[in-house]
């Protein structure tokens, strides 16, 4: 199955561009805010640190996702949604054999939410690797859901008629 959450980069293209008329507002807007404040320097670096923290906030949720597990192996990626294309700094590549997985885990946080793979290799090591799912749907979350589960099952099947 292949899934990715590709069409959700026209969304945060939106959500930057309204953070950015919302500041330049607040800007012209300033000279009102400032005669009823004792102090309007502390209000405008109370302002810009606001704008600083929701802009940080939406460039730490926004990744895209994509999840393949057609063949032998599953490939997981997860980079940045914008300048990917020319900055690939945020990326984040997982590609393991169906058969090294044996677990995994959905967590939702507030405005965060993650998909933790547990893997051991042959060898018996066991590692652990978190991906960000923010932007990625209710509905291709239980996609993978099922299709994760379908793979811990074989793999269990696989186990036990190996003993």
């Amino acid at each position: 199955m292949r899934t990715n959450n590709s069409k959700v980069k026209n969304t945060i293209i939106s959500v930057y561009f309204m953070l950015i008329v919302l500041a330049i507002t607040f800007l012209f807007v300033f000279r009102t805010f400032t005669y009823n404040v004792a102090n309007p320097m502390l209000l405008f670096i109370g302002i810009a640190l606001g704008f600083a923290l929701l802009f940080f906030l939406v460039h730490f949720v926004s990744k895209f996702f994509e999840y393949d597990s057609d063949g032998l192996k599953v490939v997981i990626t997860n980079r940045g949604l914008l300048f990917s294309d020319k900055f690939n700094y945020r990326e984040h590549i997982l590609e393991f054999d169906k058969n090294e997985l044996y677990a995994f885990k959905f967590k939702n946080y507030f405005f965060y939410k993650t998909l933790t793979f547990y893997l051991k290799n042959s060898k018996g090591k066991k590692t652990v690797e978190t991906f960000n799912t923010t932007l990625v749907n209710r509905r291709k979350r239980r996609y993978i859901r099922q299709s994760l589960s379908k793979i811990i099952k074989a793999n269990k099947k696989a186990l036990q008629s190996n003993e």
